[in-house]
């Protein structure tokens, strides 16, 4: 029986990673498909059933099924600095689905794959942290893959590009400012925990901005829901997704490490890059691809110079 258990825990691990990788690229494909493909041009109210979904499933996960322990928030000043990080993470995530209308996802993961830049730009900027020279070297092909990839990119466009390089800066600045402001051991929260409380937060923001910048957003959804009958479904298997890919970066960094989840992460941009070619057959070229490999590299290059100089 003992002898089994590594066996079993392998199988587990191997499974958790599997249903990881197909719950984050399953959002970003069903993302890119509802968004391009069914005429729902409406990336804020998508988020917000996104975080409406996280909000109620966060709960059920937490005080329900017991999969983390639940962690009270203790002051105002607490909660005030979460506010602040869901409003972040709120831009993050729109800008993520805004750009999704505009480019494929081959290109849109190439710029999402800049993040490392912009992490050590902020970690700089906001608490002067310095990393060793030649972790900042390895960021050179970071960007320059990027600008080498959009001058080979077909399908480039201009407010798509703006949209995912201000996501792509606000997701790192999230995670800069979450550690400056969640710093102290009495007020640090893990990942469900801070999602838990964030979702809410961020359905109370979108929703107005919603109702706002799309206000036509319910009309025009009934009205796509009558002509593509599983549309309604795609939306809630699409918000649950959300939250399940979530709660599996949560659940694999518990299992494993936060460095196997950060190379898991390399690798599923590269994954995701290859199917969405095959699925949406956005048309690529030999300088978009070698542009993205150079970034994908510089990421894996500065993750492990990070890991050396730690």
């Amino acid at each position: 029986m003992l002898s089994g258990q590594p066996e079993k825990k392998g199988f587990f691990i191997a499974t958790l990673i599997t249903f990881w990788y197909s719950s984050n690229i399953g959002v970003l494909l069903l993302n890119k498909l509802l968004l391009s493909n069914y005429g729902f041009k409406f990336p804020i109210f998508l988020t917000m059933c996104h975080m409406t979904a996280c909000a109620v499933l966060s709960y059920v996960s937490i005080v329900f099924l017991k999969i983390a322990p639940f962690q009270r928030i203790k002051s105002r000043s607490q909660f005030f600095r979460i506010a602040t990080l869901s409003v972040v993470f709120c831009g993050s995530v729109v800008g993520g689905n805004i750009s999704l209308r505009y480019l494929p996802v081959s290109f849109n993961q190439a710029v999402g794959a800049t993040t490392p830049f912009f992490t050590a730009l902020f970690a700089y900027l906001m608490t002067r942290k310095q990393e060793a020279w030649v972790t900042y070297c390895c960021l050179v092909p970071v960007v320059t893959g990027v600008i080498i990839a959009s001058g080979g990119e077909p399908s480039f466009h201009l407010y798509g590009f703006i949209m995912c390089i201000g996501a792509t800066a606000a997701r790192a600045f999230k995670s800069v400012l979450q550690g400056v402001l969640l710093s102290s051991e009495g007020e640090k929260l893990n990942s469900m925990n801070l999602l838990l409380y964030m979702s809410p937060i961020a359905v109370v923001v979108l929703l107005p901005a919603a109702l706002v910048i799309e206000p036509n957003v319910i009309d025009v959804t009934m009205t796509l829901a009558t002509e593509h009958r599983y549309l309604g479904l795609l939306i809630l298997v699409n918000s649950a997704m959300a939250y399940g890919a979530n709660l599996l970066n949560f659940l694999v960094t518990k299992y494993t490490s936060a460095l196997t989840l950060q190379v898991l992460g390399n690798a599923k941009g590269a994954v995701a890059v290859v199917i969405s070619i095959l699925i949406f057959q956005n048309p690529v070229t030999f300088i978009g691809i070698a542009g993205y490999t150079m970034t994908v590299m510089g990421v894996v290059a500065y993750g492990e110079s990070k890991r050396r100089h730690k």
